[in-house]
């Protein structure tokens, strides 16, 4: 079974989510902008989420962490929670 490991940023609005993309383009860190803006608990890692296998995240984060391209920035991700940046560190098929 595939597994992944990746990061991510969770804010309430689309319009946050995408200026934050735009800093991160722009040369700010990905765990620093999550630290300070992220609205999940795994902001304080820096918005590592550690390994997990296909299917235990929400199909939306599947469709991102499993099939787009390794350590670049998606999003926004809209989910039941708000809207997300992602980053996948690492796959294995």
């Amino acid at each position: 079974m595939a597994r992944a490991s990746a990061r991510h940023l969770l804010v309430t609005t689309e319009e946050l989510c995408n200026e934050l993309k735009t800093r991160i383009e722009n040369g700010e860190k990905f765990e620093d902008l999550a630290k300070e803006y992220s609205q999940c608990p795994s902001g304080d890692r820096g918005g590592d989420l550690g390994t997990f296998h296909q299917g235990e995240m929400v199909p939306e984060f599947d469709r991102v962490v499993f099939n787009e391209a390794v350590n670049v920035v998606h999003g926004p991700v809209k989910t039941q929670f708000g809207y997300h940046l992602l980053e996948t560190t690492a796959r294995e098929d």
